[in-house]
């Protein structure tokens, strides 16, 4: 399989990157700046995805196109979503699925809500990106809700994720629909690495056409 990443040199970006890489695939990454450790075996472009020629270097003989990327700027400016329909389009025109890395805030705590971003402990400085990644979820299911046009799926990890907290690599996940996948202690994280398993799984197998889905261990 060939995929191309848009922020392949980041922390998600990247363990899927290794992830692809060791199933043997092509990757193909684009970042705003060359890598300062890149990984063998990865093309490494850079540009900016808002620009069309750019994304149809990047898709062009593509399988998948991944989304990894931050959804606001550190002032809570929403970027990702105004370039969406762009992104889109470009994974449509090249016939490739496109997977969107999500975040956890949209993701519901029980049936029926409140999402985890209306729990207490949801930090108020986290809200800007979870709300503009809720609007890219909305957009992707109210313009594509049967894949017409466009395959694609969209991933939100645990609570606890991120190169703060790499965990462990367990070499394994667990998945769930809208809900936030917890532990019996109601805890709620998973690593780097086994977050790129289940993604990079859902690319070889797909499971989930057209929809999010939630993982932990």
């Amino acid at each position: 399989m060939n995929i191309a990443i848009i922020g392949g040199t980041g922390y998600t970006g990247g363990n899927i990157a290794r992830e692809a890489l060791s199933r043997g695939w092509e990757v193909r990454s684009l970042s705003r700046n060359a890598p300062e450790h890149p990984l063998d075996g990865v093309e490494y472009l850079t540009g900016s995805y808002a620009d069309p020629q750019v994304l149809a270097e990047l898709t062009a003989g593509q399988d998948a196109l991944i989304v990894a990327v931050h959804a606001t700027t550190d002032d809570g400016t929403s970027v990702l979503l105004p370039h969406l329909p762009t992104i889109a389009d470009a994974a449509a025109n090249a016939g490739a699925r496109l997977g969107v890395v999500g975040g956890a805030g949209s993701s519901f705590v029980a049936e029926g809500g409140p999402r985890l971003y209306d729990t207490p402990e949801f930090h108020d400085e986290w809200k800007p990106e979870a709300t503009t990644h809720v609007k890219v979820l909305e957009w992707l299911a109210q313009n594509h809700p049967n894949g017409e046009g466009l395959s694609w799926f969209y991933v939100s990890p645990a609570a606890l994720y991120g190169s703060y907290a790499p965990g462990e690599a367990t070499g394994r996940y667990r998945t769930g629909g809208d809900l936030l996948v917890t532990k019996d202690d109601g805890s709620s994280e998973i690593s780097g690495p086994d977050f790129a398993l289940a993604f990079v799984d859902e690319l070889a197998d797909p499971k989930h056409e057209n929809r999010r889905f939630t993982v932990g261990h």
